[in-house]
């Protein structure tokens, strides 16, 4: 079968087609699927430029979205047929995440193989069902962004009608947040350094959009905007570079999802003002299996469709990872075969 691997020690100029082994029928507890679509992170693009060291010949990427072709032995919960989706944590069933969490190790496209293929055999709890009537590009996107923001919206977060959520940019999992938000009676302040992508926003449901090129001290604005009371919930995607504007932002016991390092991987926290805030800033990394059945249902009920920015073919996804690097796109970025 076709493969796009990785070859060390990285870079999107040693990203390469290769002819991968045919991973054969399901053992006891497996499941084969045959793949059709992928979605790009943040993460993928870490791991393919080698800023994330992984083996030679990884074959990429964390999200993996298709079609059961056959089950093995004890497998009860999939049948030849079903759409499935993967899941970014497979060790993670339930409950709180344990030390086989605390790294990417058993994460696909980075500690083990991933689904740039045609095909894969896994252990049915590497998938969920996908939602229904989802082509498989759709469902590619739940795997990272779409549960990242559910996640920290409803399950850290306690999302509920009434609060009010601030996104920063416009990248898969500010869109997914802003699209659950909208969906549960939450009001949404939005930001980017586009007004046309802020227009977009507004048409989705945001109430309220601010331009932080032109809005520096763009937490003093949402103070404005909320009356002194600043938001419940912030998806901070940033990191180190806008951490203190969300600090300015959150309201006094509100909660920052603390969700990723576009701005850097280190750097310094005001203290002082987080302990006023009595915020609970809290780090996650995607979710767990039970998570992202919980997310495919509340998909199924809400009619909620991911925005998906532009799709590539197959044989291009060094292209796919090129664009995602120019930051152009709004919503997610797809693979499809």
């Amino acid at each position: 079968m076709k493969a796009f691997v990785v070859k060390a020690p990285g870079g999107l100029d040693r990203l390469e087609i290769t002819e991968r082994p045919d991973p054969g029928e399901p053992g006891p507890g497996e499941i084969r699927v045959a793949l059709h679509a992928t979605s790009l992170n943040f993460h993928d693009y870490l791991v393919a430029a080698g800023q994330i060291a992984t083996e030679d010949g990884r074959v990429l990427m964390s999200d993996g979205a298709g079609t059961v072709e056959a089950v093995g032995e004890g497998v009860t919960e999939f049948s030849p047929g079903d759409q499935v989706v993967s899941c970014f944590f497979p060790q993670w069933s339930d409950g709180h995440a344990g030390l086989g969490v605390g790294s990417f190790a058993g994460t696909p496209g980075d500690g083990i193989d991933g689904f740039a293929a045609s095909h894969a055999v896994r252990p049915q709890s590497a998938f969920t069902h996908a939602p229904h009537g989802w082509s498989h590009t759709e469902a590619a996107t739940i795997t990272t962004a779409g549960l990242t923001a559910w996640r920290a919206l409803v399950v850290d977060g306690g999302l509920k009608a009434g609060d009010t959520v601030l996104t920063l940019g416009t990248g898969g999992v500010s869109i997914a947040a802003l699209q659950i938000a909208r969906a549960m009676g939450a009001r949404v302040i939005a930001t980017s350094s586009s007004d046309e992508k802020l227009e977009r926003v507004s048409d989705m449901g945001a109430g309220h959009t601010i331009n932080y090129k032109r809005e520096e001290n763009w937490g003093k604005k949402v103070l404005e905007l909320t009356d002194g009371r600043g938001v419940d919930h912030i998806v901070e995607v940033g990191g180190p570079g806008t951490l203190e504007q969300s600090i300015k932002a959150v309201r006094i016991g509100g909660h920052i999802a603390l969700i990723g390092v576009l701005t850097g991987t280190s750097g310094e926290v005001p203290t002082a003002m987080l302990m006023a805030k009595q915020a609970r800033l809290q780090g996650l990394v995607v979710g767990s299996r039970r998570n992202q059945q919980e997310y495919v249902a509340a998909l199924n009920q809400t009619g909620i469709r991911p925005v998906i920015d532009r799709t590539f073919p197959f044989e291009e996804l060094g292209d796919a990872f090129r664009y995602e690097e120019s930051g152009a796109h709004f919503g997610k970025i797809c693979v499809e075969w």
